[in-house]
């Protein structure tokens, strides 16, 4: 057990390594733990590691969908709906047929119904891949906000097709039209269950004598509940932590604390990059296993399908992305669209931007290893290491290019935003500015005996009159003189702590506040004028 505990940590602290020097080299994290991961696996101290494929999903996917849907913009989300909705259901659903097809006829002795499974699986691209790969570069806000909403919906739509292919691969039986009713009520169902789990979930915020420790864990059961209570009555659990997820965040400001909202968002982030880490790892520290038992074919026969299927995915996603941009040209002769000239520039980088991960490995890692009738499972280990080539592929290729890409076709912002500080002055003019004025509305008595009001409406009308003249240098250097005050106030309550009569809570209380005061500078005056 303590060897076990051990390589776990050893894992953990490779992680850490690996994205550091992602970070160094300016590569996405994925594609350096995927490698590390495939690397260490060949290591004969580190033995290959894998996951009970029954608890691939509710290990791994709830809280990772659950964050990215409460960090979702529900705005930009509403606004993209229809192109997000159409690659998210219809070009997930185009992709299986495609993958089905061609791996049916490529691959001997696979079945239609095998080619469904596998085009289940790989069809969803990854969020945390491309929003990885996308941070080191500069594109239009519109293609991240509809990177992130396809990946909320269209890990539905590839899971319930994954359901319904190992159902039919199960029992050698398939009816379109019952299958077709099924779907939309796993939908329906699966979003219906999630909103109500995510009702009860407000109401206990809201009405319990909650502490933030209690939100914080409330916060992290939530998406389980959802996912195990939906799956129950064999509805879409992914659907249902998607919408509970949006549901409760964008009610978060009504019923959590500041406090609650500001220590949830560190655990959570803290949560979604350990989960997110340890399965990239895993994709490389599951291919000695697969490999072991791959069967009758072998392993060159096996890259060679993986690497023929990874290229009709990339060139079937390009073909659907140009495709949607033709009939959005189309289409908005009749009906009022968010862009009736998509060019050929965003099409392209959407649909290069197409690499595969998690969602993939957790579902192909969650193909049972025997049928119910007892018989193993057909193909498993074929698809197994099939998936891991085509997410090599995708993660490598296009991950390492789509900056290139990005810089060559030098693609302009359509929708016109402002710079990032010029957005940041705005909402403090207004802010200011409505603070001012509410304390001019104040009554006069109180305002001119209260020294520390005074105070706050200067400090105020000072700071609404410099960002009115856009003194950006002053605002800068008053930011990096202030974070060396906040240094020196930390080196001497550091300092003040080693007297003997000084409580150590209290100087803890107080660095606390430096630390949420410097969080605060840096986001207002460096950080924003650096963007």
């Amino acid at each position: 057990m303590l060897l076990i505990f051990g390589q776990y940590i050893i894992l953990i602290l490779s992680i850490l390594l690996l994205v550091m020097l992602a970070d160094k080299i300016r590569i996405a994290y994925p594609i350096v733990l995927v490698v590390g991961g495939l690397l260490l696996s060949f290591q004969s101290w580190f033995p290959s590691m894998s996951i009970n494929p029954e608890l691939i999903f509710i290990i791994f996917l709830p809280p990772l969908l659950y964050e990215a849907a409460w960090y979702t913009s529900w705005k930009e989300l509403w606004r993209w709906r229809r192109v997000i909705s159409s690659f998210a259901v219809l070009i997930v659903i185009v992709t299986a047929f495609v993958i089905a097809m061609v791996s049916s006829w490529l691959i001997p002795g696979f079945t239609l119904a095998l080619g469904f499974l596998l085009g289940a699986i790989v069809s969803p691209p990854d969020a945390v891949s491309a929003s990885s790969v996308l941070r080191y570069v500069k594109v239009p806000k519109r293609l991240k906000a509809i990177l992130e909403g396809e990946s909320l919906l269209n890990d539905a739509s590839s899971l319930i097709i994954f359901r319904f292919s190992l159902i039919a691969v199960d029992t050698g039986r398939f009816v379109l039209h019952q299958a077709a009713g099924s779907f939309v009520a796993v939908i329906i169902m699966g979003i219906a269950i999630g909103i109500a789990i995510g009702f009860i979930y407000y109401w206990a915020h809201l009405k319990l004598p909650t502490t933030p420790q209690i939100d914080i864990v409330l916060t992290i059961t939530a998406p389980y509940v959802m996912y195990i209570v939906a799956e129950a009555f064999h509805f879409s659990g992914v659907l249902a932590v998607v919408a509970g997820g949006l549901f409760l965040s964008a009610r978060s400001h009504r019923f959590l604390t500041y406090r609650s909202r500001f220590q949830g968002s560190t655990v959570w982030s803290i949560v979604a990059f350990v989960l997110n880490g340890l399965i990239f790892m895993l994709i490389g520290l599951e291919l000695p296993v697969i490999i072991r038992e791959l069967g009758p074919v072998s392993l060159w026969q096996a890259i060679n399908y993986g690497l023929i299927l990874a290229a009709v995915l990339i060139v079937c996603r390009l073909l659907c992305t140009f495709g949607a941009s033709v009939f959005t040209v189309f289409i908005s002769r009749y009906i009022s669209t968010a862009d009736n000239r998509p060019g050929w520039k965003g099409p392209l980088l959407f649909g290069w931007a197409g690499m595969r991960g998690v969602v993939s490995l957790a579902a192909a890692l969650s193909i049972p290893i025997y049928m119910s009738s007892g018989a193993l499972f057909p193909q498993r280990n074929l698809i197994l290491v099939i998936t891991f080539v085509v997410i090599l592929v995708t993660l490598i290729v296009q991950g390492l290019t789509l900056p290139w890409i990005i810089k060559w076709i030098k693609m302009e912002d359509p929708d016109h935003h402002l710079p990032a500080q010029q957005q940041h002055n705005h909402i403090r003019k207004k802010l200011t500015q409505a603070s001012v004025a509410y304390l001019d509305a104040h009554p006069n008595e109180s305002l001119k005996s209260n020294s520390l009001l005074q105070q706050l409406r200067e400090k105020w009308q000072q700071e609404a009159h410099d960002l009115l003249n856009e003194h950006f240098d002053e605002l800068e250097e008053f930011g990096n003189v202030y974070l060396e005050i906040l240094e020196r106030q930390r080196s001497l309550l550091l300092d003040i702590n080693k007297e003997p009569e000084v409580d150590e809570d209290l100087v803890r209380e107080y660095l606390a506040v430096i630390d949420l005061e410097e969080e605060k500078i840096r986001s207002r005056y460096i950080e924003k004028r650096e963007a």
